[in-house]
């Protein structure tokens, strides 16, 4: 019988004659290893759901045209692609108009996104009836429906004014005699005037026909119902200054000074871009407690046929990484060379790394402290071991046997007992961790590879750092005493 034989049958006869001791430590080490296997699982792997988790909370990057460029969809749809699918939770993109419902004599704002990326990167909203799917439907903000009174099914006309800013070069240039020109202005609640004159031979206003429609009538509206506002524009040569050419509408100074802003601004009909009015439906009322609440919803491609342009003011970005990662991922967007600029929203990306480094701390620190009861446990158990075996331990030292082999053995036995307690506490840990997962995040996790060796391995290290004073205690015996009774 080889030596290596004979020292696995010594360890293995030991661990029998003692089953009810040695059963008390194995179970203690099994407990160890499975909480050490669960909370390394739930540790590297229930931040990846936290993080998924966290994504309701809203985007946290926005996405942004550089200083005198533009963002369209597909520009947007070329950046999105440097980002790796598996971290892109989703991307919605936003463009704000201010629509007039003249209907109403009001205006609002209002976003055109994408609903189905709106989804993902706003879970959080709340939306009594449906988010529209079909062309022309819109989603109203509750603060929006309650002023005006529209409720799911209900119909509204929004027109879109173009702004003066859309016309370029200037204006001047088109005021040549017999032209007819059209321009706009923004007036009281930010509501457009817009304005129509024709030049005379000379290059005066020769007729001026104001569209005050979307001020309140009692103030504004008064520019386009007295015939006396207007008819003081007559002869005159532009540009013509309020309070100086004309006299301003007492209780409607606002009106006044933008029917004054539009004519200045005013473009050849030719090339002043046009009213457009588009009727649609409401599918749903948006709740969210926010600043969302007074917008109106549309989709892109609504918006690109009201106003005829393809543009976007912002995309909002959910990505599942940690702030080092956001952080490589917004500079290697805005270094894309596409003429965007990445910026990571401080307030949830700080939120949820603070969150995931405290729960981190939390597992790790729970997992220390089972370890060191699994430690103590098992010391305490071999601490009785060796007390039981004191007279046997004597008699083979009396024998010749060496300290270095009662070492031997008793560290054998103890790492023999991590090795069956590992192995069974990293599948019952894979299991703990599963249950918790599916509880907590409604998710399941994967199996680690590693984790099987890796959890035998520490395991049969306690257990070997568990048997060091037992050991001690062993060695340190005196074989003459405790052969005399002593």
């Amino acid at each position: 019988m080889t030596k290596r034989r004979m020292f696995l049958r010594m360890v293995t006869a030991s661990l029998l004659r003692r089953r009810s001791r040695m059963l008390i430590a194995l179970l203690s080490i099994g407990i160890g290893a499975t909480i050490l296997a669960g909370m390394v699982t739930i540790y590297y792997d229930v931040p990846r759901q936290m993080r998924a988790q966290m994504r309701s909370y809203g985007a946290n990057m926005l996405l942004m045209p550089e200083e005198g460029e533009n963002l369209n969809t597909e520009k947007l749809d070329r950046v999105l692609q440097q980002l790796p699918e598996e971290t892109l939770v989703g991307a919605a993109p936003y463009r704000y108009v201010r629509l007039d419902m003249t209907t109403r004599q009001q205006s609002f704002t209002t976003a055109a996104t994408d609903f189905e990326q709106v989804l993902k990167t706003s879970p959080y909203f709340s939306v009594e009836g449906e988010y529209p799917e079909a062309a022309r439907e819109v989603l109203v903000g509750k603060e929006i429906a309650e002023t005006i009174g529209v409720k799911v099914g209900s119909e509204m006309e929004l027109t879109w004014q173009p702004a003066p800013a859309a016309q370029t070069g200037d204006p001047s240039a088109d005021r040549v005699p017999g032209a007819t020109l059209s321009g706009s202005a923004e007036g009281w609640s930010n509501a457009l005037v817009s304005v129509t004159a024709r030049l005379d031979d000379e290059a005066r206003i020769a007729e001026l026909t104001i569209d005050a429609s979307t001020q309140t009538e009692e103030f504004g509206g008064r520019v386009q119902s007295e015939p006396e506002f207007a008819a003081q524009f007559i002869g005159k040569t532009l540009p013509v200054k309020a309070g100086e050419d004309v006299d301003v509408l007492t209780g409607a100074t606002f009106t006044s000074n933008a029917v004054v802003e539009a004519l200045n601004s005013a473009r050849a009909a030719s090339k002043a871009a046009q009213p457009n009015t588009m009727k649609y439906t409401v599918t749903g009322i948006l709740v969210t407690g926010g600043e969302e609440e007074g917008y109106i919803f549309m989709s892109v491609e609504d918006m690109r046929k009201l106003t005829g342009e393809d543009k976007l003011d912002v995309a909002e970005l959910s990505v599942s990484a940690d702030e080092e990662q956001l952080n490589a991922y917004a500079e290697a967007l805005s270094g894309s060379g596409e003429g965007v600029t990445a910026r990571l929203v401080k307030r949830v990306t700080k939120s949820e790394t603070a969150v995931l480094g405290k729960l981190q701390a939390l597992v790790f620190l729970v997992t220390v402290v089972v370890l060191l009861l699994t430690m103590i446990c098992v010391s305490t158990t071999m601490m009785a071991v060796v007390s039981e075996r004191r007279r046997e331990i004597g008699l083979r030292k009396a024998l010749g046997a060496s300290d270095n082999s009662i070492r031997v053995e008793f560290l054998g036995e103890g790492i023999f007992l991590g090795l069956l307690g590992g192995a069974l506490g990293a599948i019952l840990g894979f299991v703990f961790a599963q249950v918790v997962s599916v509880n907590v995040f409604n998710s399941s996790i994967t199996f680690q590879p590693l984790l099987l060796p890796i959890t035998v391995i520490v395991s049969m290290a306690i257990a070997a750092v568990s048997c060091l004073m037992p050991i001690k205690r062993a060695v340190a015996i005196d074989p003459a005493l405790v052969l005399k009774g002593e």
